[in-house]
């Protein structure tokens, strides 16, 4: 037998759906910045976190953060420094988050476009 929710418990699920449909509903467009902005922590930084991210996007990005940085992950474009740190969100208690850093590949699409940029100027 399963138990029943209580009323707290069905408003926090339902507020929780509705966050959850709410980035769901946000464009493409935003989700293509905040995969620039972890992309553009990788070029300035040897290594960061979702914190140091999180702590310059707006609110509506930080829904976005985690499929970013597993959207580059996947992509080979960053990879895990194999170190973690604590959280500094609330709400995960200081739950271990991952370290990350550009890779080989991610190093190499930078070259090609600074090296691009630059052939563009001297035009």
């Amino acid at each position: 037998m399963t138990r029943r929710l209580t009323p707290a418990e069905r408003l926090a699920s339902a507020e929780k759906d509705f966050l959850l449909e709410t980035i769901a509903e946000q464009s493409s467009w935003d989700r293509f910045l905040v995969e620039q902005a972890v992309y553009a922590f990788g070029l300035r930084y040897d290594e960061f976190s979702a914190n140091d991210v999180r702590d310059v996007l707006p609110e509506m990005g930080h829904g976005f953060l985690g499929a970013a940085i597993n959207s580059l992950r996947t992509a080979g474009i960053i990879e895990h420094t194999g170190r973690v740190v604590p959280s500094t969100l609330g709400s995960t208690h200081g739950h271990r988050i991952a370290l990350w850093r550009l890779s080989v590949k991610g190093l190499v699409i930078a070259e090609q476009r600074s090296a691009a940029r630059q052939r563009k100027a001297a035009a």
